[in-house]
């Protein structure tokens, strides 16, 4: 085969190559790794604390530490509620296709006195969401302190479990487990949980993990 011969060859073997690219979905290569979704407030946001040192980035560190090739997508916000939760929803579900969402939301809710009802009809409305998407959901449950009155402290606690009956999902009973009993675990604020706190959130969160281990490791 002659030179000019062989560059002709391969210039039609290049055009093949690129009509077939076109054809190829635009979205296919954003959706070949798998992702878990963090719908949180500041409590993961990494409020108060070095970037990178929070429970999400532990969580991930464990991920690739395993060999599992999953992305955790970070996308809480200081002061979130779960309407400003569920605001962003679906443009993030339809943007990062989770397979999996960690929903840590409410907290601000109790803290601005905000309707029961209401917290639990955003937070339902994100769980279907999500379901609808196909993602399996875990559901952090949250607990607020005493003094914002015994039956609303009782009501917003039962929020979380009720849900996760209703809407058969997950629950991770008390995402601050550990952590509230010890003051040491928060900044000076006495709200947030510090740098130390975050393995201990972490660990809450991979325990509760455990039905998704086998999606996880590809199994």
């Amino acid at each position: 085969m002659n030179q000019n011969n062989w560059l002709i060859l391969v210039s039609k073997e290049i055009l093949v190559l690129g009509l077939f690219c076109l054809f190829i979905p635009l979205g296919t290569a954003a959706q070949t790794t798998p992702a878990i979704l963090v719908m949180g407030d500041s409590l993961s946001a990494e409020y108060g604390i070095r970037r990178g040192s929070g429970w999400v980035t532990l969580l991930q560190n464990q991920l690739r530490q395993q060999g599992s090739t999953w992305d955790v997508i970070n996308a809480s916000i200081s002061g979130e509620t779960t309407a400003g939760g569920l605001a962003r929803m679906p443009a993030l579900l339809q943007q990062k296709k989770p397979r999996i969402v960690l929903l840590e939301l409410g907290a601000n809710d109790a803290l601005r006195g905000l309707s029961i009802k209401e917290t639990e009809k955003n937070l339902r409305a994100m769980i279907n969401l999500s379901k609808q998407s196909g993602a399996k959901v875990l559901l952090f449950g949250m607990q607020i302190p005493p003094n914002y009155g015994k039956d609303y402290t009782k009501q917003f606690k039962e929020i979380y479990p009720k849900l996760a009956s209703s809407e058969q999902i997950q629950l991770l009973p008390f995402f601050m487990s550990g952590v509230v009993t010890n003051k040491d675990l928060f900044q000076a604020d006495n709200i947030h949980p510090n740098e130390n706190a975050q393995v201990v959130l972490y660990k809450n969160v991979w325990g509760a993990m455990a039905p998704y281990q086998n999606m996880l490791t590809g199994k």
